[in-house]
């Protein structure tokens, strides 16, 4: 019943009717991105399979199975039909798959640590992400919506779970295209012919995507045998089942490195579902280059194609606007994060990524450790993803984004395509031993095949270092710094433990750099600057990271937190 008084009614009649709007607009909201269940041809569940446990981390349904090897990676053998593959993927790495789920959000919650902005940016990103059904591949839907059958119960406050693994695929983009926070920054490279040590082709990368050393800790290799297209192998992690890095039974190689992008508006199809395309379908260049041609995607991307059947290496780079094949017309071709075809060389966004960011010094470096390791094997391949010096051999400190080995990628992976055979690394980074596999005998044996520890590169010397152990103990305590600085965690560092800092990482920037953001939050301007100065005196990462620090310093300045 309305009050007497007109005023006060008229305001309830107003607020009655901005409720009800908002509350359509709402639903609107709600109801415009809602993500349709795609098409299933049957009508098993997870209720339609039993995992049974074999031994120790180990487990298998039916032909298919799921097991923990001795160097700590985990191997899935997978075949059948998308939807129910799909089904027995989510069964066998249930836990898996939950276990990153929680890394994932727990650093998102870390990177953003407001309860009610969080909510704002799921809004977003629900938006943003509204219509990315529609770019994915029917078979791919399929797959991914059974494998979200198993997805965990303790999220779906975020979202339903097909929901949200179509979100997480996206936000391995999202990532590439936020280059800048350092995130990513990939390097790769193919030689053939003279140039290795067998006269075939040979491909090497390092996969610099980081979400926190817990969301790497369980690595998994996919061995897949699709009821359609190629058999191939993906190594990433549970519950992606987009590629990074992939060779199938052609001789097919696929991997990514992010490029400069401009801010997207709304999500295609996620680079890491066009990248299982060409594994799944592509026997040649210029099938891969068709499939990649045909496909919308939202951020830019390098794709380094190794082909058996071409006898060399291309790179497909690719933006949402266009699309050019880089062929470097020798034996020896290098990607960074930076794009070289004709297409793209005159774009000035290309043009200020390779002067404001770091991709050239790694593209340089890693030119300079090639000319100097021809006729090249797979073990020197693997030594040059694995080095942490400048160009010129300049030592800069551990963990600059000018290195080639940064100390956080989630992988190395080295390719031989002509023999099928590829090696991806065990953790941590890529300084573990990289364990060997022979495609051809994989499937040959139909999945049930033992390591091949011939194939094996032994661990990086480096985890045996004093050095190695300093910086451990340099990245704990950059770690606690930067959770103060983000997350108001408390933290109080005496003058020891700012001297014991430094010295773990004295030849780096990077030290100076933290301790200046420590003493800028408390307030403490003078020894900031101090900091910022000190590292302005050491090789910087890139010229962004440069002009970022001098900001500071005029923050600084001027008594700003």
């Amino acid at each position: 019943m309305w009050p007497k008084n007109k005023v006060l009614r008229s305001a309830l009649k107003a607020f009655s009717i901005f409720l009800l709007v908002i509350g359509i607009l709402f639903g609107l909201f709600i109801w415009r991105i809602r993500v349709p269940k795609p098409e299933l041809e049957s009508t098993k569940t997870v209720e339609s399979y039993k995992r049974e446990k074999v031994g120790e981390n180990h487990y298998r349904v039916g032909n298919n199975w799921l097991r923990k090897n001795k160097h700590g990676i985990w191997e899935m053998y997978l075949e059948g039909a998308p939807y129910e593959r799909g089904l027995i993927y989510g069964i066998l790495a249930e836990e898996l798959m939950e276990k990153q789920e929680v890394h994932f959000v727990g650093q998102i919650k870390e990177m953003i640590p407001s309860a009610m902005f969080l909510q704002v940016l799921k809004g977003f990103v629900g938006w943003f992400n509204r219509d990315i059904y529609k770019y994915i591949p029917e078979e791919n839907q399929q797959e991914i919506y059974g494998v979200s059958q198993s997805f965990s119960d303790q999220f779906n406050y975020i979202g339903p779970k097909y929901y949200r693994i179509l979100n997480y695929h996206a936000a391995h983009d999202i990532g590439h295209a936020l280059t800048d926070l350092n995130m990513v920054g990939c390097t790769s490279f193919a030689v053939n012919h003279s140039l290795t040590r067998d006269s075939t082709l040979l491909i090497a990368r390092n996969f610099d995507f980081y979400m926190g050393d817990a969301f790497a800790e369980d690595k998994l290799i996919v061995f897949m045998n699709p009821d359609k297209g190629y058999k191939f192998a993906s190594y990433a992690w549970a519950g992606l089942t987009g590629v990074v890095s992939g060779i199938n039974e052609k001789g097919i190689t696929v991997t990514l490195n992010a490029s400069k992008s401009d801010i997207p508006f709304a999500a295609k199809e996620p680079i890491s579902i066009l990248a299982r395309e060409i594994l799944q379908y592509a026997g040649t260049i210029e099938e891969a280059r068709k499939i990649a041609a045909k496909s919308e995607t939202f951020v830019s991307e390098s794709l380094l194609i190794g082909s058996a059947a071409d006898d060399k290496a291309v790179i497909i780079e690719k933006s949402p606007q266009k699309m050019d094949v880089y062929d470097s017309g020798s034996d020896a071709l290098v990607c960074a994060n930076h794009y070289q075809s004709n297409a793209f060389t005159k774009d000035s966004v290309n043009i200020n990524n390779i002067r404001d960011t770091d991709s050239k010094a790694r593209f340089d470096r890693m030119t300079q450790l090639m000319g100097r390791s021809y006729p090249m094997d797979v073990s020197q391949a693997a030594g040059i993803l694995r080095d942490q010096k400048g160009v010129d051999d300049k030592f800069i400190g551990y963990g600059n984004s000018k290195l080639l080995n940064q100390l956080i990628a989630h992988h190395g992976i080295v390719f031989k395509p002509a023999r099928k055979e590829f090696w991806i690394s065990a953790p941590p980074y890529q300084l573990g031993e990289f364990v060997g596999y022979d495609l051809n005998r994989v499937f040959a044996q139909k999945g049930h095949f033992q390591s091949f520890d011939s194939l094996d590169i032994d661990r990086d010397p480096f985890l045996e270092s004093a050095d190695y152990k300093k910086f451990e103990a340099f990245k704990s305590v950059r770690q606690k710094i930067t959770k103060y600085v983000m997350l108001d965690a408390p933290l109080s560092l005496t003058p020891q433990d700012e001297k014991n800092f430094i010295a773990n990482n004295a030849q780096s920037y990077l030290p100076y750099f933290f301790l200046g953001e420590y003493h800028q939050k408390k307030g403490d301007f003078g020894k900031a600057i101090g900091y910022y100065e000190q590292a302005l005196k050491h090789e910087v990462s890139s010229l962004n990271e440069e002009k970022s620090i001098r900001e500071r310093i005029t923050e600084s300045k001027q008594g700003k937190h």
